[in-house]
């Protein structure tokens, strides 16, 4: 079992940045593909970033490409998503999420992940 604790969200203004970090317990992560989403009031939970176990392949959504990016530190169990140029419609809670698929096919897919954190809340103010 591995779980997930997402850390760093909070208030910023449109254009500031915010980094999140995702620390997993339990069983070691560092095998596992991780996943970013977030979902905001009212909407569905969406894709924002994917980078695989070793860190070599990333993907983001087109929504935050060029501002976002992911990372990850298989020494210290983290990953990590480092915001920049934030716009208001980012505002949402954040979530990490973990497969336990060495390889998986569809990183945007919510039902490729096992394990996922308990989410942090993004807000940009306009």
């Amino acid at each position: 079992q591995v779980q997930l604790v997402e850390s760093g969200g909070g208030l910023v203004q449109a254009g500031g940045s915010l980094r999140l970090s995702c620390a997993a317990s339990g069983r070691t992560f560092s095998p596992y593909p991780m996943g970013w989403f977030r979902q905001a009031q009212g909407k569905e939970r969406e894709f924002v970033a994917f980078i695989s176990r070793t860190g070599f392949s990333k993907y983001y959504a087109d929504s935050v490409k060029g501002r976002f990016t992911v990372s990850r530190d298989n020494a210290k169990n983290t990953a990590s998503l480092q915001m920049n140029s934030l716009k208001p419609e980012d505002t949402a809670v954040y979530y990490c999420a973990a497969s336990k698929t060495a390889t998986i096919n569809l990183p945007a897919a919510i039902s490729e992940y096992d394990y996922w954190g308990l989410g942090t809340q993004v807000t940009v103010s306009s």
